[in-house]
């Protein structure tokens, strides 16, 4: 394919709520420049950027994907991003190296909650935006409405460049508010129609507006009644769309008769270069600074996804940010301190693979055959060693215990996972210590449903997922003292121990205490550890269940013992049975973990966010405003909280947002403790 340069590429991530049209948008945009030479349908599974088996499967996007079309000379990377909640971070990589976005909407008349997210998400990434409206040839479909609403949401920074001519629910054409004409979808200028006369003067008055804002000299002209040229207009537009103070809006139609009527011009027009408006933070030695793209520089890339297929290994999707890459180069990977010898390159057009020799700084394409790159890395020349900042994924918001439907499989089933885990930043998989489970975090429950498919699609094992157990200990609330003692003859030498030891609550580390307060020999020195040892083996194992008891002091302050039977194995043995007699008769009692949780919501969602959290007994600490929204500070149970995430995003229809993290231990309410040892003896009997 012909070699591009930074100044005719255009990085643009699509971006959304799940359903608007941002897959069906790149289909009619390949199809309208011939890249594809039939329009496929998201419903058929036939389009270029949904081709994994479960995207088919589900007719909806679950993974980024990318795909290029060349207009006139210029090379437009577009990046297909999912616009589900559990995917957000296909969106965050997508926006890590794109310098634009086009947000794709509804002609609904309202502002989804997906395109809400999005938009903030790039206002605090100064990310410019672009919002097409789809689908304006549908049934109660209204294109004033939808930009009313967004309107209504952020006030002047909605500016519309287009406003759609339309004959019943048929898209005829449009008029261009730049240009100051009207066009049939066929191209041809055509008068502007008198349906459209008067909302044409008012956004054109907007626009000018708007226009003016950009530079003194377009301010005064504006205020002195001077014409503002159209190549004044676009310039002005441009820079105030660079800067992401203002939203361009128009609109088309992506299914059926496609209709993208000036996009293609639009995106030439004002999207930025590459580096001209997001630049990347990098670290070079000591120094931090950004940068934008220099092909004059040495090497420096990195990689913002990795595909993987368990045919041809990883792909991993890269942006040149400065100098230039070509087959034969020898790299280095910061991350991973190794050398990567550059061996195959491709552009990627769903799951197409076209290969290329050479890459410059600005354009996007992607490796092979790497042995130690992933996500995340930078990749430069290693006379010149730079390292970009991280891509800050968003973090894991609900688990569950995994392992195999097969027994013997799950190794098999851990592998594939660890595997995937390279395509998808926002999942974990690590073994939790306390339970002996392996727990897989993700953003919400169809992600991690999704992810066992592709372990089972990719390499066929099945992966089972259930609620994890809770980490509980056990304590004791009152003193007590107990007596352990292992007497045993079998012919030739016996064992023979016996101690006597006082349970108590008030560990001096909170955890557990061993005292020494036999007098006189009744237990010989050489056996005391040996007590200690069966007293510190015994508490892990707990009580009431298999939950370690913490907060526990133990005192041996008498026993006996014999000259000839008596040996560490009696005395470890009678120690034991000393901490079942005692704690078991100490009122022991079940502590759960309390966890502190911040929700961020909508002032609007405050009644149902505190009601939720007292039938969770949860207790609320105080809130705060940050950014508009309320910052709910609360404590809760963890048992309480394992699909808290879904709750929440049912709540409030996926605007709110949480973090926990662990507090401390407190006592569970008797009613469930008896639970508790319900689910303990359920596990002894399966197992």
């Amino acid at each position: 394919m012909a070699v591009f340069h930074k100044d005719k590429i255009r990085n643009i991530a699509l971006i959304g709520h799940g359903g608007e049209g941002k897959t069906s948008l790149l289909e009619a945009m390949l199809y309208k420049t011939k890249a594809i030479d039939r329009l496929g349908k998201v419903d058929d599974g036939n389009s270029v950027s949904d081709y994994d088996q479960e995207e088919i499967a589900r007719k909806m996007s679950i993974g980024l994907s990318m795909a290029y079309v060349q207009y006139k000379d210029y090379k437009f990377n577009i990046l297909d991003c999912p616009g589900f909640f559990d995917f957000e971070g296909e969106m965050t990589a997508a926006l890590a190296v794109a310098d634009a976005a086009i947000l794709v909407t509804g002609a609904t008349g309202a502002v989804p909650v997906g395109a809400e997210k999005a938009l903030e998400y790039c206002a605090e990434k100064n990310i410019p935006v672009l919002i097409w409206v789809n689908g304006v040839n549908k049934e109660n479909s209204s294109f004033e409405a939808t930009l009313d609403a967004y309107r209504e949401k952020y006030g002047t920074k909605i500016v519309a460049v287009e406003i759609p001519v339309m004959q019943g629910t048929t898209l005829t054409g449009y008029a261009d508010l730049l240009e100051g004409k009207a066009y049939a979808t066929d191209g041809k200028e055509q008068e502007i129609p008198a349906s459209i006369a008067d909302k044409y003067e008012a956004e054109y008055g907007a626009l000018m507006e708007s226009v003016a804002e950009s530079s003194e000299e377009l301010m005064e002209k504006f205020f002195g009644g001077e014409d503002i040229t159209a190549d004044e207009k676009k310039a002005g537009v441009k820079a105030r769309f660079a800067a992401a103070e203002i939203y361009p809006v128009m609109a088309g139609v992506a299914v059926g008769n496609c209709q993208l009527t000036a996009l293609f011009d639009h995106i030439a027009d004002f999207f930025p270069a590459p580096g001209e408006s997001v630049k990347k933070g990098y670290v070079a030695g000591d120094k931090h600074g950004e940068m934008g793209c220099d092909e004059s520089g040495k090497f420096a890339a990195q990689v913002f996804k990795t595909i993987v297929d368990p045919f041809i290994g990883k792909l991993l999707m890269f942006k040149v940010l400065r100098g230039k890459v070509s087959i034969g180069d020898s790299v280095l990977n910061v991350e991973a301190d190794e050398n990567e010898k550059i061996s195959s390159m491709v552009i990627l057009r769903g799951k197409k693979q076209e290969a290329v020799d050479t890459v410059y700084a600005g354009d996007i394409a992607a490796f092979a055959k790497l042995n130690y790159t992933s996500t995340n890395n930078t990749l430069c020349d290693p006379s010149d060693v730079v390292k970009f900042d991280a891509i800050e994924f968003p973090k894991p918001v609900i688990s569950f215990a995994v392992s195999s439907a097969d027994k013997g499989s799950e190794d098999k089933v851990f592998a594939g996972l660890y595997k995937l885990m390279d395509e998808d930043s926002t999942f974990a998989l690590e073994k939790n210590a306390e339970t002996n489970e392996m727990i897989l975090s993700g953003m919400g429950e169809m992600q991690l449903d999704i992810i066992c498919k592709k372990v089972k699609n990719k390499f066929n094992a099945t992966a089972v997922l259930r609620e994890p157990r809770i980490a509980y200990r056990e304590t004791i609330r009152k003193t007590v003292e107990a007596e352990g003692k292992h007497k045993k003859q079998s012919g030739g030498a016996g064992q023979f121990g016996q101690c006597m030891v006082r349970f108590e609550p008030g560990a001096e580390d909170g955890i557990f205490e061993f005292v020494d307060a036999v007098v006189g020999g009744a237990i010989p020195r050489q056996f005391i550890p040996a007590v200690e040892k069966g007293l510190r083996e015994a508490a892990p194992k707990g009580i009431l269940a298999d939950y370690p008891v913490i907060n526990l002091k133990c005192t041996v302050f008498d026993g006996k013992y014999h000259p000839v039977d008596s040996k560490e194995i009696a005395f470890i043995t009678a120690a034991k049975l000393a901490f079942q007699e005692g704690c078991s008769k100490a009122n022991p009692v079940f502590l759960e973990p309390i966890m502190h949780i911040d929700i961020t919501v909508p002032d609007s969602y405050m009644g149902d966010i505190m009601g939720d959290l007292s039938k969770r007994r949860g207790r609320i600490l105080g809130t705060d405003s940050v950014n508009g929204k309320t910052v709910v500070s609360a404590e809760a149970p963890q048992s309480e909280l394992s699909k808290y995430a879904t709750d929440l995003r049912s709540m409030t229809q996926g605007r709110g947002k949480f973090s926990v993290s662990f507090e401390r231990y407190e006592e569970v309410p008797s009613t469930q403790a008896t639970k508790i040892i319900e689910d303990y003896k359920k596990r002894m009997q399966q197992q």
